[in-house]
């Protein structure tokens, strides 16, 4: 284990996370909203850990080689490292009474998950807000991902790096040069955040709404600078214009950059783009009957508020515009289940993700053909491409410890005090980085009531979710330090 690459690369990070909270501190100073010296007191604690860090690791050989193992580890550990970090201004600002409190916030906003403990969201410092809005765009692409496309040292074992942070299956680069290939991503993830901001100003959202907004939609994250959500405008305009987006970020940013380089029909000849854009539609459809007439006494109210919540939740957004614990039975299944599918491989949503869905599927299709014919030969297949068996197995691991996760952290949250839907719609909401849940943790509620173990538990869950189960779980094996 190089424990000097480790220690250099998290001391890189909590310097630019250090030097990200300019940002709020400008906002601070502007807005005259009393957190000034909150930031600069957070923001000097974070550059000097992460100086002290990066001077103690100067002896870093540029040529050692990185493990796959050292960069999991490195990938786990600095996502803890930041979290922490990034819940300084929380826990110094008088909106947060505990640490545990402070680190759900900040654990929340970098996985993109977007459950909050905030209870008077708009009576807080516009500086804050911007800072949970800012680590969520961070968190989105992935600060590991950033680092790649901004520091070249890193790109020495930095595929080990990649591999372990982005959310996907199969990560591909795009280009020869993995550095290149992040500097892509940053690229469009940066284009379609602005694109969205002049759309939401245009519809007559303020600057800073529209820029927090844009923050946290194209991360899918879902964290609002109203106490009601999206809700609060009552908007057709705003409401399909964050559809749009969310849509957008649900999908594979490879597509996006194949689609800006000429290949128009590049989202429909994807297998999994193609099962993302048919089920969100679908499930949209099916929502609207069941709304229409029992909810909505108007067709394009039930479509408007169905297509909302359902690309919301499958996207893991987790923005809302009407309280879906409200509506009939089958919505509320349907929405449940959108908590489990996610958005696409690549994407920067969370939950299980479609290729692993389509993989499933297709490998129980392929043992029942096999019952049926046992000398036929037949293969798992995307995008007309064989899955190997090794990336099945893979997957079928991953689906499950993500429900073993899921089961031993819900008989946890219960054994807390929690009640059935709110044990299981909480847990469903931090593993598939969604943020609002069911029962006591609806989109009409928040994390706030939650015990300070159970705001510990869904922290880590929260994790999980985000680093795909494996780079978290992998930790606890014995054998992962031995090597």
């Amino acid at each position: 284990m190089n424990w000097r690459f480790i220690g250099r690369t998290i001391g890189v990070l909590l310097v630019l996370l250090g030097v990200s909270m300019a940002a709020p501190l400008g906002t601070a100073v502007f807005f005259h909203d009393g957190a000034t010296l909150l930031f600069l007191d957070a923001m000097g604690l974070t550059l000097g850990a992460g100086l002290i860090l990066i001077l103690m690791s100067q002896a870093l050989d540029p040529t050692a080689y990185i493990s796959q193992q050292a960069g999991m580890a490195t990938v786990a550990l600095a996502w803890v490292a930041v979290c922490l970090f990034g819940a300084l201004p929380f826990y110094l600002s008088p909106d947060f009474t505990t640490l545990a409190d402070a680190v759900f916030e900040s654990v929340s906003g970098f996985t993109t998950t977007g459950s909050s403990v905030m209870t008077q969201i708009e009576a807080a410092a516009k500086s804050l807000l911007l800072w949970r809005s800012l680590i969520q765009w961070l968190g989105g692409m992935g600060i590991i991902v950033l680092s790649l496309a901004v520091l070249p040292f890193l790109g020495v074992g930095g595929i080990q790096l990649y591999r372990a942070e982005v959310p996907s299956p199969v990560p591909d680069k795009l280009t020869p040069r993995l550095s290149d290939s992040a500097k892509i991503l940053w690229m469009v993830y940066l284009g379609f955040t602005l694109l969205e901001i002049l759309m939401l100003y245009a519809g007559g959202m303020g600057v800073y709404d529209a820029i927090n907004h844009a923050f946290t939609t194209m991360p899918t994250g879902g964290f609002s600078t109203r106490n009601a959500s999206i809700a609060a405008y009552n908007s057709v305009y705003f409401d399909y214009v964050i559809v749009l987006f969310m849509v957008l970020a649900g999908i594979n940013f490879s597509l996006h950059y194949q689609l800006l380089r000429g290949r128009p029909l590049v989202f429909w000849r994807d297998s999994e783009c193609r099962f993302f854009l048919i089920l969100a539609l679908t499930l949209t459809l099916v929502m609207t009957w069941d709304l229409w007439g029992g909810v909505y006494d108007r067709f394009t109210d039930a479509l408007r508020y169905a297509s909302f919540q359902v690309v919301s939740i499958i996207t893991t957004t987790g923005y809302a515009t009407a309280d879906y614990e409200k509506f009939p039975g089958l919505s509320q299944v349907l929405l449940l289940l959108c908590m489990f599918i996610g958005a696409s491989a690549g994407s920067t949503g969370g939950g299980i993700k479609c290729a692993r869905i389509m993989v499933c599927c297709k490998y129980c299709y392929r043992e029942v053909f096999k019952i049926l014919h046992p000398r036929s030969v037949s293969q798992v297949s995307i995008n007309g491409y064989p899955v190997s068996d090794a990336l099945i197995r893979s997957i079928m691991g991953f689906l499950g410890l993500y429900l073993g996760i899921y089961v031993i952290s819900s008989v946890l949250l219960a054994a807390l005090g929690m009640d059935l839907m709110t044990s299981l719609g909480a847990v469903a909401a931090c593993i598939g980085n969604i943020g609002p849940g069911f029962g006591s943790v609806g989109p009409a509620e928040n994390f706030a009531h939650l015990p300070a173990a159970g705001k510990w538990l869904l922290s880590w869950c929260m994790l999980a979710g985000r680093l795909e189960i494996y780079t978290i779980i992998i930790l606890f094996a014995p054998e992962f330090w031995k090597g």
